[in-house]
């Protein structure tokens, strides 16, 4: 088994992040608020993960 504790911790992260944008419209404020975090770090984890809209739509 090859998957660190923090690579399961940051595919969490991305799929809670990614849930929150879908749920929200993809308004970056209302899903960092759903996730209790600011709006910058959402916007540095969006850019860390790479999570594109257009990506996830195709």
């Amino acid at each position: 088994m090859s998957d660190t504790l923090k690579d399961k911790i940051q595919d969490m992260e991305r799929t809670a992040i990614l849930n929150a944008l879908e749920e929200c419209g993809w308004v970056r404020a209302r899903a960092a608020r759903r996730l209790g975090i600011t709006e910058r770090m959402i916007g540095y984890k969006i850019t860390k993960y790479g999570i594109r809209k257009e990506a996830i739509e195709e």
